[in-house]
């Protein structure tokens, strides 16, 4: 039996001991893993490549949430949603992740989700896609009037080969301006694109093609089918054993560069 690679998310010391210690009853089960925090999360999925991730929803700073709209999309695992709380609209996310369980975990409804997830492993459906889980996430987010809205690009053609300074990202009645040097990378996700700018991620509906032509190639890097950086932010690169570089930025995120991409980086690297 192939085992999922799995990785707990959870703030609370005692609920991460106690979902470890079920899961490595399962034979379907490797654990690789535990976090405590969200950025822990998007550290080991960078390094570890897990199959699986049981994802807590409500943690201080970063949460359930932004951990997701964090993760480079071509490296998205299967999500299983954990929270303590009804009120999360945990039917959406039902939908588009795997799975979720409530808090405190029946051993009957955790077996169902490590069985759906091995399932959907097994088809090699993996996650339903970032874009639906960002999806998800946004509606949930402007239902409760919290969190960023969903930008509209506004650039004529004219500008977009001229390469702005500032992008415009039209948020409901509001207007924002993003400087193109503070874009730490771009991540897409369907029709949809996470802009991780400063502490902020915005999350525009349009296309990489129609965003990669308002950044300049010669700062941004394409290292993945879905995925540019800002190369001023690398901060290191690590080589893995199959071929493909880690980078770390300075803000601490860590993005995979794909072997396609990986002679374009290499050259940046060595220059």
């Amino acid at each position: 039996m192939n085992k999922l690679r799995t990785v707990i998310v959870d703030d609370e010391s005692l609920a991460r001991r106690g979902l470890s210690l079920r899961l490595q009853d399962m034979d379907q089960i490797e654990l690789v893993a535990e976090c405590h925090n969200g950025q822990q999360a998007l550290k080991a999925v960078a390094e570890l490549s897990p199959d699986l991730v049981f994802l807590d929803i409500q943690m201080p700073g970063m949460d359930g949430f932004d951990v997701i709209a964090n993760l480079q999309s071509d490296e998205m695992p299967l999500i299983v949603f954990v929270t303590a709380f009804n009120e999360y609209a945990v039917d959406a996310f039902k939908v588009h992740a795997v799975d979720y369980v409530l808090k405190p975990i029946e051993e009957e409804r955790l077996a169902e989700a490590v069985e759906r997830a091995y399932s959907q492993h097994q088809l090699k459906e993996a996650v339903k896609s970032k874009a639906d889980l960002v999806e998800a996430m946004m509606g949930m987010r402007q239902a409760e009037g919290s969190g960023p809205g969903v930008g509209e690009l506004s650039a004529t053609e004219d500008t977009a080969k001229q390469y702005p300074d500032k992008i415009s990202i039209k948020d409901g009645n509001e207007i924002q301006f993003i400087r193109s040097e503070d874009i730490r990378w771009v991540d897409a996700a369907g029709d949809y694109m996470c802009i991780h700018a400063g502490d902020q991620t915005h999350i525009m509906r349009i296309t990489m093609k129609q965003l990669e032509s308002l950044l300049d190639p010669h700062r941004f890097l394409r290292i993945h089918r879905s995925t540019i950086v800002n190369a001023n932010r690398i901060t290191s690169a690590q080589t893995l054993n199959n071929g493909e570089y880690l980078l770390t930025l300075e803000c601490e995120s860590q993005l995979k560069v794909s072997r396609s991409y990986r002679d374009k980086v290499r050259h940046l690297l060595t220059s």
